[in-house]
């Protein structure tokens, strides 16, 4: 993929790298009829090319797909007028973004749900973490919050009442296994698994580190009354962009959801409704 020249300039600032899928249209914001989505590769980097390649045409939609390692950088980016859109996020982390850094972005379909998982390369159940364990837990507060919940929903912890999507290793009520934690940016994860016991992994990052989440992890999330669908996001005022619509019935369509079923299996779950 060509590096967007836009991107590889803010991201150059920052020591990451944006790889861009397509031509260079410059920056987003609608300043041609091309629609300009920030995602990270895996899965929204995937099903985004699938609907640039299968379905775009069809829909009369223009699409170029810029490609993020982080997951700061595709909200400011939408921010700034540099995307039209961006796909990678859930609801939590979205209103936690706005919060603490004072964007104005709203969500407009929910396509699919990533789940997140805890793996390990000492133990192959979870019952079997030693007494004393290391888990390694993302560093950002409502992925931290997502890891905590999954731990305690695995009944390795057990949190305080009214404990939300923030919550934090001090929000821990019961801690039977006297599980020790270290926080650690959400892209470094799968690289710890051989200094620690285990590592709550967001989806993403496990399948782009070869971990198979349905396969390889000793705890998943479940589906049910899960919160943390990945979203399709504009800076607010966009939401009827008709570019936008366009791709946001494409996210939901059949043909999508054969594709996560087809190429992820269960490792990507399709949400009703979006």
């Amino acid at each position: 993929m060509r590096t967007s020249v836009v991107a590889a300039v803010a991201l150059a600032a920052l020591g990451l790298t944006a790889c861009g899928s397509g031509t260079d249209s410059g920056k987003g914001g609608g300043t041609d009829d091309t629609l300009v989505v920030g995602a990270t590769a895996v899965p929204a980097g995937e099903v985004l090319t699938y609907v640039k390649e299968h379905l775009a045409a069809e829909a009369g939609l223009k699409l170029e797909i810029k490609e993020f390692t982080d997951y700061v950088l595709p909200n400011t980016a939408l921010q700034e007028g540099e995307l039209d859109a961006n796909l990678y996020q859930n609801q939590p982390y979205l209103d936690d973004f706005n919060k603490s850094r004072g964007t104005d972005l709203v969500p407009v379909v929910k396509p699919y749900l990533p789940p997140m998982g805890v793996y390990s390369h000492k133990a192959k159940r979870v019952t079997r973490l030693a007494d004393g364990a290391t888990v390694a837990v993302p560093n950002d507060t409502t992925n931290e919050g997502r890891a905590l919940r999954l731990l305690a929903a695995g009944g390795l912890v057990e949190l305080k009442p009214g404990a939300g999507a923030d919550a934090s290793p001090a929000d821990i009520a019961a801690n039977p296994r006297h599980l020790r934690f270290k926080e650690l940016e959400a892209a470094q994860l799968p690289r710890s698994l051989d200094d620690v016991d285990a590592a709550v992994i967001n989806n993403n990052y496990a399948q782009d580190a070869g971990l198979s989440p349905t396969e390889d992890a000793i705890l998943l999330e479940s589906a049910k009354d899960n919160p943390y669908a990945n979203l399709l996001a504009v800076k607010r005022g966009n939401e009827d962009d008709p570019r936008v619509r366009k791709l946001a019935k494409l996210l939901v369509s059949p043909e999508v959801r054969t594709f996560l079923q087809d190429r992820y299996h269960g490792s990507v779950l399709p949400v009703t409704g979006g």
